[in-house]
C-alpha cells in the first residue's frame, strides 16, 4: 500500500460509493465470517452497520435471508 502502512488491521470508515481508511493497515475482518479482507479486495459493506463483508453471501447472512440454491 504506502509506506505508512502498519500491515495490520485497518480502521475503516464505510461510505455510500467508498470508504474512509481511518488507521492504515493491509486487511479488514469480514464481520459474518471473520475471514481477513485484504482492502483491494475489499468491495461488500454496510453503510448502515459500519461493517466489512467477505462476499455478497456473508451479506445474505448477515441479513438473515436464505442463501441463493446452487446449480
Amino acid at each position: 500500500m504506502n509506506k505508512f502502512d502498519t500491515g495490520g488491521e485497518a480502521v475503516i470508515e464505510y461510505r455510500d460509493s467508498n470508504i474512509r481508511v481511518i488507521r492504515a493497515g493491509r486487511f479488514v475482518l469480514c464481520a459474518v465470517t471473520g475471514e481477513t479482507i485484504p482492502l483491494e479486495e475489499l468491495k461488500y459493506w454496510s453503510v448502515e452497520r459500519q461493517e466489512p463483508y467477505v462476499s455478497p453471501q456473508a451479506v445474505l447472512q448477515r441479513l438473515g435471508m436464505p442463501q441463493p440454491k446452487t446449480l
